[in-house]
């Protein structure tokens, strides 16, 4: 019998079905960003309108240059004492070449350094939505330069880069609950005790001023977040970036009905809010946890952050703190319920052979979890009230209290969301302008 010949594992190549998967993918995620907009545009009153929506947007255009300069080598090169990278190739991108394989995986370091930045810029948006009606729009431009720079690059080097303390550790985070989620729900808490409330918080009655504009949101962050959650997965191989694709549907659909029957008992109605808030809390936590959890997890997942994160809104009332469009309540929350849950329902029968308590792993996994639960939100927590407050000391963190009052909008940007001065319909119709005019004044307050 001729002796046994032991072949050398082949190198990965370039795989064109996987790289143009990515590229769908980075797309999907790049929508979630103009799809936060219109969600928390539609949740704010008239006049802060255009603001929400240049919160958002203003992170596309900072972020990805931050990215292409630094931002890529911080989160994803060579680590340093587990805290931080660095690839002086990297730096401007000059030395990346076009067929460069990201290691260990058929795709280009350009489609995964695209897919990464898109994650980038998503989640210092996410933070705005704390923020509404009162911040001036420099400082939170600089704001987002800053924040970026000290703490969501070298954040997601402890979660996804090689040599990252949490990844080391053990921490499963499929595709952000750690390093986006609860990363920036702790730096919109920490922000908001650091500028203060709006005036007229628990006073004034702040309804959003366009729920389909809610829904429309809500629509597009739902639809990008398959994106978001298969394409962490790097590939379409195996079955893995599947599974958390239909568990994203699972999870999400869940959390819309748990959220929604929260609110029937305790409010005695169901609102179209309810069900747009319930589908992002489930997205929020099915996101760590998709690729460790069966499709029945997925709905213990969902039903669990859909109930807990609607509770968790009314927090703010209670402990007075004023978060604007619930992301501490949402994405923090929900961050920590979908990445603590991995400790209890992972199946070992997905990204890994690890096992929560529920499938006779113990609690190993869960004590894992929670080292980088508390260790990102203290981090994120501490130094972006920190960055707030050097701000708020030196440029003005706030806008003033006639600005405010008046509306951030034309404060801000020299503009309004909705010109109601062709209401009344032309010439014929002059004579109810003024009407329409009172009428729009009404609306903007």
């Amino acid at each position: 019998m001729a002796p046994a010949i032991t072949l050398a594992a082949e190198a990965p190549t370039l795989s064109a079905a996987n790289t143009g998967f990515m590229l769908i993918c980075t797309a999907l995620v790049m929508l979630m960003t103009p799809g936060l907009a219109f969600f928390y545009g539609g949740m704010v009153r008239v006049k802060s309108t255009l603001n929400m929506l240049m919160m958002s947007f203003i992170s596309l255009g900072i972020v990805t240059i931050l990215w292409v300069l630094y931002g890529f080598s911080m989160a994803f090169g060579t680590d340093s004492g587990g805290v931080v990278g660095w690839n002086s190739d990297w730096v401007g991108l000059s030395d990346v070449g076009l067929t460069e394989l990201w290691d260990g995986y058929t795709i280009p370091v350009f489609v995964f350094l695209v897919f990464q930045l898109m994650f980038a810029v998503l989640t210092p948006a996410l933070i705005s939505g704390a923020l509404a009606d009162r911040v001036k729009f420099t400082a939170w431009a600089l704001f987002i330069a800053l924040w970026a720079t000290v703490v969501y690059f070298p954040v997601a080097h402890w979660v996804w880069g090689s040599g990252g303390w949490a990844f080391e550790l053990g921490v499963i985070d499929f595709a952000g609950g750690t390093a986006v989620h609860i990363n920036a729900g702790a730096a919109a808490l920490g922000v908001i005790l650091v500028i203060g409330k709006r005036i007229g918080f628990k006073k004034d009655p702040m309804r959003p001023h366009s729920l389909p504009l809610v829904m429309l949101g809500a629509a597009l962050l739902w639809f990008g977040w398959f994106g978001f959650n298969a394409g962490s997965w790097l590939g379409n191989d195996d079955g893995v970036g599947a599974l958390m694709f239909v568990n994203t549907q699972i999870a999400a659909a869940a959390a819309v009905l748990g959220w929604l029957a929260y609110e029937k008992i305790r409010h005695g109605a169901f609102t179209t809010l309810g069900a747009a808030s319930g589908a992002v809390a489930g997205l929020v936590a099915i996101t760590p946890a998709g690729g460790a959890v069966t499709p029945l997890g997925a709905i213990a997942v969902g039903a669990v952050s859909g109930v807990l994160c609607a509770m968790a809104v009314g927090l703010k009332y209670r402990f007075g703190y004023d978060d604007s469009l619930d992301v501490v309540g949402v994405h923090l929350v929900g961050g920590i319920i979908g990445s603590l849950l991995v400790g209890f329902f992972a199946s070992g029968k997905g990204q890994s052979e690890v096992e929560g308590l529920f499938y006779g792993g113990g609690l190993d996994q869960f004590w894992k979890q929670c080292a980088g639960v508390f260790g990102v939100l203290a981090y994120s927590l501490v130094v972006s009230a920190v960055l707030a407050f050097l701000l708020d000391k030196t440029i003005g963190m706030r806008v003033s209290e006639d600005d405010e009052v008046a509306g951030i909008d034309q404060a801000e940007h020299a503009e309004t969301a909705y010109d109601y001065s062709g209401a009344g319909g032309g010439a014929r119709n002059t004579a109810t302008a003024p009407a329409a005019q009172a009428e729009s004044k009404k609306v903007d307050a």
